[in-house]
């Protein structure tokens, strides 16, 4: 599958954009590849696998200096990769048609900005930085997010970010390197399931350049985000980016309004 030189690099150079913005908030981009692929590949399944691909390179280093920052720890995260692992390869075997695909992952995204977007208008002192809940939660909220992950063939940190921010579950940098190895590890389970199910398919020339562009971007991201943003900050970015990445695969790719 060779696609014009032109449009390799318009691809190139928009995973190097969003692999930077992704990555400065915990997350791997995958959604937003998937909306960018789908504009000069035809294969779903080259789309599904080469966006999976690309997550796992920008979280394998965010994550690797978040843990490094001392921002992340293991006995922390466990809960929510154990229960995540098996739904993620469960979800990714699922063969789903295109149109249910788009519109499962629009709703979804639009849903979590949202979430995450009224936190930054919220005012109210009287409540803590961070709320205790039971350990059950976790392994709750890590197979159901686990699942939806694999069915739509992304990371799933873009969906749980907003439902912990909103919980309080941790501090947002927290929240972020926590999103990353989420990412990481379901990113590993979904692409067993690919392979499993018979629908990998990588293109040699397109997924090489594609990897590099977002090794660099993710790199420079999480070295923004660990130096420059706040924690409301990383809250705005994260809602903003990922409702406008909503709308469009709701729109456009979903119900093929434009």
């Amino acid at each position: 599958m060779l696609i014009p030189i032109e449009q390799l690099v318009f691809l190139c150079i928009g995973f190097f954009i969003i692999a930077t913005l992704y990555s400065s908030v915990g997350f791997g981009g995958g959604s937003s590849y998937l909306a960018l692929l789908t504009l000069v590949l035809t294969s779903f399944f080259a789309i599904r696998s080469i966006a999976l691909v690309c997550n796992l390179v920008v979280v394998s280093g965010s994550t690797y200096l978040y843990f490094k920052n001392s921002h992340a720890k293991l006995k922390d995260f466990l809960p929510f990769v154990l229960a995540s692992i098996p739904l993620a390869y469960i979800g990714a075997t699922f063969r789903l048609k295109e149109s249910v695909f788009f519109i499962i992952l629009g709703c979804s995204l639009i849903l979590s900005a949202l979430f995450l977007a009224v936190q930054t208008v919220e005012i109210d002192k009287s409540k803590k930085e961070v709320e205790d809940y039971p350990n059950y939660l976790s392994y709750v909220l890590g197979a159901g997010i686990g699942f939806l992950s694999g069915l739509v063939g992304i990371g799933g940190g873009i969906f749980l970010a907003p439902v912990l921010n909103h919980l309080r579950w941790n501090k947002a940098i927290k929240i972020a390197a926590l999103a990353s190895f989420f990412i990481l590890v379901n990113s590993v389970s979904g692409l067993f399931g690919l392979i499993t199910s018979d629908s990998l398919s990588l293109p040699w020339r397109e997924t090489i350049c594609l990897v590099i562009a977002v090794l660099l971007g993710g790199q420079l991201g999480i070295r923004i985000s660990l130096k420059k943003l706040s924690a409301n900050g990383i809250k705005r970015v994260t809602a903003l980016l990922v409702f406008v990445v909503g709308i469009r695969v709701l729109l456009v790719n979903g119900l093929g309004l434009f």
